[in-house]
């Protein structure tokens, strides 16, 4: 039953393929087509970005849906956007140009040639395969025989179907294409978008230049970390200044007092004991509370899963954590995934609107996975004011990555993969 369900299934999805080969892709191609050739006039210069963009924009669901549908996973290549693009015709014509330059932009449109042609054929069969069958029965249960009188000459496949033995063997033909469409159908979309990743797909350049951004975005990522660690410093000074030492500082004074008072003044003297061990019992939390926000002691004596555990008792929103962690990863790796994940929770509660969470972790070839879901009303985004960005680029020191999923109405999944390997 699971092979059949899968099998259909896979007959939608190479349905659904099929028809948009057909027309989004043919579309695209055509618009991409007439901007290009129009750019000698002016006017394909403010319309070929935005149909390349729309290009790139179908390609990249192409890529997830590949991901999601057949675990095919397919990079994307796209050189990154000016970070402070001219405005006006100036800014248009630069952007037209660069992505022209774009050597990922013309394998796009190599694609919607093959995915209007190739993909379509590699689609279509699914489908086909667990429809078909049905007109070889229909055809053994007579309706070949009024064709046949009325002068017709019907085809089933490769059988001419002229009797009721010729309609029969259609029929087994087409069980046949059922039994082989229930094995084949996943293949058949799987192989759908292998074909498409030859195209869409970083080539050996793309892939020296995506490990150059890496490496761009790794050195953006360390100065960060460094300019967070001297900010973290001058605050932790600024804490002991302001808060334990001053307290510490009160209670020395008093001490001092106490000494000159208590043969002279033993009450007032008692008085100001009793304020020093107050200051002392203070001076002790807020320590507590500094080594806490530098390092939660549970972290460190019980792991990333136990800490986000204890976090989410402590939250006023019903949270359910899920871990699957066979042992620890590393103490620079735990410390910066409890955080971006205490900043993610921060967020849902101030800003979801939820009444109900969800964390899901778990480690598995060589990436540390965490998912934190809201039911709340969405629209959460990186670079929004949401504190998002600050949790990417804490990831982004260890290049790790950050997803967001927060559709208007909600659910909200915020997404980060840290590759690291258990201890």
């Amino acid at each position: 039953m699971t092979r059949l369900r899968n099998a259909v299934i896979a007959a939608g999805r190479g349905h659904y393929l099929a028809t948009v080969s057909v027309s989004v892709s043919v579309t695209l191609f055509v618009l991409t087509v007439l901007s290009l050739a129009f750019i000698p006039l002016g006017i394909g210069l403010f319309t070929t970005p935005v149909a390349l963009t729309a290009v790139r924009g179908w390609a990249t669901l192409r890529r997830h849906q590949a991901l999601r549908w057949s675990d095919v996973r397919i990079p994307v290549p796209y050189r990154a956007l000016p970070a402070d693009p001219r405005s006006g015709v100036t800014g248009q014509v630069e952007r037209c140009i660069f992505m022209l330059k774009d050597p990922a932009t013309w394998r796009d449109v190599q694609w919607l040639l093959v995915d209007m042609t190739g993909g379509l054929l590699t689609a279509i069969f699914a489908p086909a395969l667990l429809l078909y069958w049905l007109y070889g029965w229909v055809l053994a249960l007579g309706v070949w025989k009024p064709i046949y009188d009325a002068g017709g000459g019907e085809w089933y496949g490769f059988i001419h179907v002229t009797s009721q033995s010729t309609a029969n063997q259609a029929a087994a033909l087409g069980t046949a294409l059922l039994v082989l469409g229930v094995f084949v159908n996943p293949a058949l979309i799987r192989g759908h978008f292998l074909l498409a990743r030859t195209l869409l797909a970083p080539t050996t350049s793309m892939r020296e230049r995506e490990l150059a951004l890496r490496v761009d975005r790794l050195t953006e990522t360390r100065h960060d970390a460094v300019d967070n660690s001297a900010a973290e410093l001058r605050r932790i000074e600024r804490d002991l200044h302001d808060g334990a030492q001053a307290r510490l500082v009160a209670m020395g004074m008093d001490l001092g007092t106490v000494e000159a008072l208590i043969d002279a003044d033993p009450a007032k003297a008692k008085e100001l004991l009793a304020k020093a061990r107050q200051n002392s019992g203070e001076a002790l939390t807020e320590l507590r509370d500094l080594v806490r926000g530098i390092h939660p002691p549970v972290l460190a004596e019980r792991g990333l899963g136990d800490a986000v555990k204890a976090l989410a008792l402590r939250l006023p929103i019903a949270t359910e954590v899920d871990v699957e962690l066979a042992s620890r990863v590393g103490a620079p790796v735990e410390s910066a995934a409890y955080f971006a994940v205490s900043e993610t929770l921060t967020n849902a509660i101030k800003h979801a609107g939820a009444d109900r969470i969800w964390v899901d972790m778990h480690h598995a070839d060589g990436m540390l996975r965490i998912a934190v879901t809201d039911n709340g009303k969405g629209g959460a985004a990186v670079g929004a004011g949401s504190g998002l960005t600050g949790v990417e680029r804490r990831l982004g020191t260890f290049d790790g990555v950050l997803a967001v999923s927060s559709p208007a109405g909600g659910p909200t999944m915020v997404t980060m993969e840290i590759p690291c390997e258990l201890s």
